[in-house]
C-alpha cells in the first residue's frame, strides 16, 4: 500500500500494463484467440479468386441459380474480376459464362468487352435463362468490424488521460507550493498559490485572526537557528523569548517527534515545532512530517494528537500564532537518508530550521487582576 500512496501515477501505470498483457496476450491470443468467418474471396490471391469466379459462372450455367450468383460474385468485385478474365480468355464458351456472370451482378455487363458481334444490351442472353434482373439491395455491414477499434481506441486514451492527470497531481503536490495544496492551510500560507483554498470546519475566524495579525514589527525579537543530523537521538532544542528590555515572553523549540524503524541511530519521520506564549495558557504544536509519514494515514493518525500535520518542504514557512507572540518557523534544508530496509523519503538524514519570533501589536488586553492589585492581596 505504500507504493500506490506514495507513487499512484507509476502504480497505475504499472496496473494498465499488467492488465494489457493479460487481456491480450493471456486472454486474447492465449485462452480465446480471434476465429475470423465469413470472409469473402477478396482476401483470396488473383489466382484464387479467378478460379472461384470461374466455378460460380460454371455453376450458374448448370443450375441458371441468380441469386446463388449474385451471394458468391457480389459485394466485392467479382463481376470486375469476371470481365477481367473474360477479357483475357480465348475460350468463346468460356468468355460468355464470365460476361453473362458479371451481367447478372451488375445489370451492365462489361461494358464495350463482349463477345464479337454481339451488342451489350444482348449479353445477357447468352446462356439459356439468363435475365438480367436488378441486384438485390445490399446489406449495410460496413462498421461492424471497425467498431470495435473504436471503442478500444478511446478506453486507450481515456486510460492515458487518467495516468496523466494522476501523474501531474502528484508532481504538484510533490514539488509544493504551500500547506494549501493538501488541504492543510491555515489560512495564511495558502494565499502563496493564488488559487481558492480548503479551510478546515471552524478555522474561518482563526484565519480572520491570521490575517489582521500577521502584520508583525519590522524587525523580529529573535531568531534562532537549529540544526538536526541523523545520530543526535536526543535532539530537542528550545529557545527563550524575550524583548528588548529582558523581559522573557514565552518559549520556542523543536525536536523528535516520531521514529521509524527499530535501527541505531533513531529514523527521524517527523519533528514538533512548538510556541509557549506566557500570555496563552495553550502551547501551539505542529508536526513536521516527512514525505512517507504524511502520506501514510496510520502514521498520520498516530501523530494526530501531538498537533496540526504539515508536510515537510524545503524553504517552506510554517507559522504558529499565539496570543502575544508569532513564530515562522522557515525550512531551510533537508536532505532524506536512504535505506534498503526503509521506505524512500522516510526518515530524515539532514534538517535545518530557522525560528523567528515577532510581538503582535495591540491586539492583547490583559486580563483585569481579581481581587485588587499585588499590594492589596497582601495586606489582608
Amino acid at each position: 500500500m505504500d507504493i500506490i500512496n506514495q507513487r499512484p501515477g507509476l502504480a497505475a501505470l504499472v496496473a494498465f500494463i499488467a492488465g494489457l498483457i493479460i487481456g491480450l496476450v493471456v486472454l486474447g491470443w492465449g485462452l480465446f484467440p480471434v476465429e475470423y468467418t465469413g470472409a469473402d474471396p477478396s482476401g483470396l490471391f488473383d489466382e484464387y479468386q479467378a478460379t472461384f469466379v470461374r466455378n460460380a459462372a460454371e455453376l450458374y450455367a448448370f443450375d441458371n441459380n441468380q441469386d446463388k450468383l449474385r451471394a458468391a460474385l457480389q459485394g466485392w468485385g467479382g463481376d470486375a474480376v469476371a470481365c477481367e478474365m473474360a477479357q483475357n480468355s480465348l475460350d468463346p464458351a468460356d468468355r460468355q459464362r464470365l460476361v453473362a456472370a458479371a451481367t447478372i451482378v451488375n445489370s451492365t455487363g462489361c461494358g464495350s468487352l463482349a463477345v464479337p458481334g454481339v451488342a451489350p444490351e444482348t449479353q445477357a442472353t447468352l446462356l439459356p435463362g439468363v435475365v438480367a434482373t436488378p441486384p438485390a439491395t445490399e446489406s449495410a455491414e460496413g462498421g461492424s468490424g471497425t467498431l470495435p477499434l473504436l471503442l478500444l481506441g478511446m478506453l486507450l486514451l481515456l486510460l492515458v488521460a487518467a495516468i496523466f492527470y494522476v501523474w501531474n497531481r502528484r508532481r504538484t503536490l510533490m514539488e509544493g507550493t504551500g500547506e494549501d495544496d493538501l488541504g492543510y492551510d491555515d489560512g495564511t500560507l495558502g494565499q502563496k498559490a493564488g488559487r481558492p483554498t480548503y479551510t478546515r470546519p471552524g478555522a474561518a475566524a482563526a484565519a480572520t485572526t491570521a490575517a489582521v495579525a500577521s502584520q508583525p514589527t519590522p524587525v523580529p525579537i529573535a531568531r534562532f537557528r537549529t540544526v538536526f543530523t541523523r545520530g543526535h537521538d536526543t535532539y530537542d532544542d528550545s529557545f527563550s523569548i524575550e524583548n528588548a528590555n529582558g523581559d522573557f515572553l514565552g518559549e520556542c523549540g523543536v525536536g523528535i517527534s516520531e521514529t521509524i524503524g527499530a535501527t541505531a541511530p533513531k529514523n527521524v519521520t517527523a519533528f514538533e515545532v512548538w510556541l509557549f506564549d506566557k500570555n496563552d495558557i495553550r502551547t501551539i504544536t505542529k508536526v513536521i512530517m516527512s514525505d512517507h509519514a504524511f502520506f501514510d494515514d496510520a502514521l498520520k493518525a498516530k501523530l494526530a494528537p501531538k498537533g496540526e500535520p504539515v508536510l515537510a518542504r524545503a524553504n517552506e514557512t510554517i507559522v504558529l500564532e499565539t496570543a502575544t507572540l508569532i513564530i515562522n518557523a522557515e525550512i531551510t534544508e533537508m536532505d532524506y537518508g536512504h535505506s534498503p530496509d526503509l521506505p524512500d523519503a522516510s526518515y530524515f538524514d539532514r534538517f535545518t530550521i530557522e525560528l523567528s519570533a515577532w510581538a503582535k501589536e495591540g491586539d492583547y488586553v490583559a486580563p483585569p487582576s481579581v481581587g485588587g492589585d499585588e499590594e492589596d492581596l497582601l495586606n489582608y
